[in-house]
């Protein structure tokens, strides 16, 4: 900017130059289903928004409500954010499909994105990551570390999303250890310590020798170092928490999506649709391993993680029993994305019901 002496602009007031209007920022919000913390699934969205503000500067001016309830009080806060001028808005939960749907059709001149669900409209866009892909790799660190063959997971609600989770594992585990058996015990809350603790004890209390989890607090994490036992984290790397415990988790990398749909917000290219990405893409990932995971499991690991990056190799390739031993998937034959976004069954191996 120019700037002239003080006399300069009172002896020649012809020199103001006129004001230019600038565009407005394009203002951006993020409803968060549990607090921020330092590790979990609101963490991993959080550090996207942080790197939207570093990528994109004065042009966008983001803000987020976080430990949002699903359901009614989550469309308030959507309705909130609407009414209060955002321009994009992100939901981040499976529960607040519902209310973005409905405050979107109220505001179809603002746009919207719901993160894991599938309803859309014109400017309504839904995006998650390839949970399952990362699932299965975790399964083979799994299946090699357990020396019990009984693996604890801890789910939230069993809803696709998770149980596609919970069979990926399992089918890697059993790869590697055909007599592993994965035992499940449901919260019923995305993010309850306490919780996920207790269901934690009862299956070490089983036999359980190693733990993962869908769920978004590091208690299981923690609960596996204090008594001596593995751990598989999910959302973030939560290592701190079990140093000696902890072999490694599924991550999720929200930065590259959120930025670039930021700036088609800004340049008027964004469109609705839907994204699921997974290794291929860089948004599911696994975190650095574990001290105690020997060099032939991460060599073993990786080398899946590049097959299923390539698609050499398919988690849900048949034969595939359920529970019943029943044939769901015929050997040389695939799940379909479609199959695979309504799955609501178990596979053989998995204790437990939906």
């Amino acid at each position: 900017m120019m700037t002239f002496p003080r006399r300069s602009l009172l002896a020649a007031p012809a020199l103001l130059l006129p004001r230019v209007a600038l565009a407005a920022p394009l203002k951006v919000a993020f409803v968060y289903v549990s607090p921020i913390s330092d590790a979990g699934w609101t963490y991993q969205h959080e550090l996207g928004r942080r790197a939207v503000d570093a990528a994109i500067g004065a042009a966008a001016k983001t803000s987020f409500v976080e430990n949002v309830e699903e359901g009614a009080d989550s469309e308030r806060v959507i309705r909130k954010l609407a009414s209060d001028g955002n321009d994009l808005i992100f939901t981040t939960s499976f529960g607040y499909m519902n209310p973005t749907q409905k405050v979107a059709a109220q505001f179809p001149k603002l746009k919207f994105e719901h993160a894991t669900g599938y309803k859309r409209s014109a400017n309504l866009a839904t995006y998650s990551a390839r949970f399952y892909e990362g699932r299965y790799a975790t399964g083979i660190v799994a299946g090699r570390m357990s020396k019990s063959g009984i693996i604890g997971y801890v789910a939230a609600f069993p809803i696709p999303e998770v149980v596609q989770g919970i069979n990926a594992f399992t089918l890697a585990a059993r790869s590697v250890n055909p007599k592993a058996v994965v035992k499940v015990v449901w919260t019923s809350s995305w993010f309850d310590p306490g919780k996920e603790r207790a269901a934690a004890d009862t299956l070490i209390a089983g036999g359980a020798d190693l733990i993962t989890q869908h769920t978004d607090s590091t208690a299981i994490a923690q609960a596996g170092e204090e008594k001596g036992v593995f751990t598989i984290a999910y959302n973030s790397d939560e290592s701190k928490y079990g140093p000696k415990t902890c072999l490694t988790a599924v991550t999720h990398n929200w930065a590259d999506y959120y930025i670039g749909r930021v700036k088609a917000a800004i340049d008027g290219s964004w469109k609705a649709g839907d994204v699921w990405g997974g290794f291929k893409a860089g948004m599911t990932k696994l975190a650095p391993y574990g001290a105690a995971v020997p060099e032939a499991v991460r060599k073993e690991t990786d080398a899946a993680i590049a097959a299923i990056a390539s698609g050499a190799h398919v988690p849900f390739q048949g034969p595939i029993n359920d529970q019943s031993g029943k044939v769901k998937v015929a050997a040389g034959k695939a799940l379909k994305d479609d199959e695979i976004l309504m799955m609501k069954w178990f596979v053989q191996g998995v204790q437990g019901t939906i």
